[in-house]
């Protein structure tokens, strides 16, 4: 199904970003790691922080529907696709900076770069306190809103200041504990506002520790999660005092398949896609999880996944 947006709004997207950062009527199974959805009425790539910050004030007061992205490492995007215009921070607005001062690194990085670059530039500059992150398959934009963690490090562990803008495209800088920081929550996603840039500080360490420690947790990753197949990671977030595999697991879930989505047997935590399957699928699957472990022990399940279209 084709989708339409206004001349006025094509002119506008496509002026500000170029042409060539701009399409339209996008399969969204091309940009998320899941491989599912159907198609964007437009996808665009800004470059700078001036072109981002004309597209949400352009989209605030026009009352046009648009969804920013990274990686899509943690999206969900309905077989139906989505009516309005998806902005990628990725690759194009990705640059990185180190500065050093005694013991203290400070990196500074815009939305768009990808965790692991970012955590093996932080690794050559030989600071530590990163290496949890470097596996995590986001954007550090992404990361920061839902301060993304693994093996016992959070983002929040890290992160100094955060350049934010609202709905209306108003800049501002959190700090501290203006960035209330939870499990998989901060004030980022609370307040509905978008990162542009991260400033995180980190410690001087032994560059060859912090290499050994990263290579561990690639290993420790690549023997329990199931990183050939598509899929957008833990698809459950933790529940107080649980682990979401484990329950999945204790209720006799794992392999559970319907149409094309299932639940990995290398990890619980994970719903895979076999090849075919649609976002309807992953839906009935993830319903089905959460009511079968809800009746096996009365814990209930709610989706880490992010859901765009529907």
């Amino acid at each position: 199904m084709e989708r339409h947006l206004s001349d006025k709004v094509k002119k506008f997207v496509t002026e500000t970003v170029g042409k060539e950062n701009c399409l339209f009527d996008e399969p969204m199974s091309e940009h998320t790691t899941f491989k599912i959805g159907g198609n964007a009425a437009c996808f665009c790539k800004p470059r700078t922080k001036a072109q981002i910050l004309a597209l949400i004030r352009f989209f605030y007061e026009n009352d046009v529907e648009y969804f920013i992205m990274g990686n899509g490492s943690n999206l969900l995007v309905s077989d139906n696709g989505f009516d309005g215009v998806v902005v990628q921070l990725l690759d194009d607005y990705s640059d990185t900076t180190v500065t050093e001062e005694g013991d203290v690194v400070r990196v500074t990085a815009q939305a768009g770069a990808r965790m692991w670059k970012l955590g093996m530039s932080i690794a050559e500059a030989g600071a530590c306190g990163f290496e949890f992150g470097t596996g995590i398959p986001g954007t550090i934009g992404g990361a920061v809103m839902m301060n993304a963690g693994a093996y016992g490090g959070e983002i929040k562990d890290v992160t100094e200041s955060v350049t934010v803008c609202d709905r209306q495209g108003n800049e501002k800088i959190l700090k501290g504990g203006e960035l209330g920081f939870g499990y998989r929550t901060s004030a980022v996603s609370r307040d509905g506002l978008y990162v542009l840039e991260v400033v995180l500080k980190l410690q001087k360490g032994d560059k060859e520790k912090i290499k050994a420690r990263i290579d561990e947790l690639t290993e420790k990753r690549k023997s329990k999660q199931p990183l050939d197949v598509p899929s957008a990671g833990s698809t459950f977030k933790r529940p107080e005092g649980y682990y979401a595999a484990k329950l999945i697991e204790d209720a006799g879930l794992k392999g559970l398949q319907i149409g094309g989505a299932k639940v990995s047997e290398k990890h619980s935590g994970f719903v895979i896609n076999t090849g075919n399957a649609t976002a309807a699928d992953v839906i009935a699957l993830t319903d089905k999880i959460k009511e079968e472990v809800y009746k096996y022990n009365g814990v209930k399940l709610e989706l880490e996944v992010r859901k765009l279209g529907f």
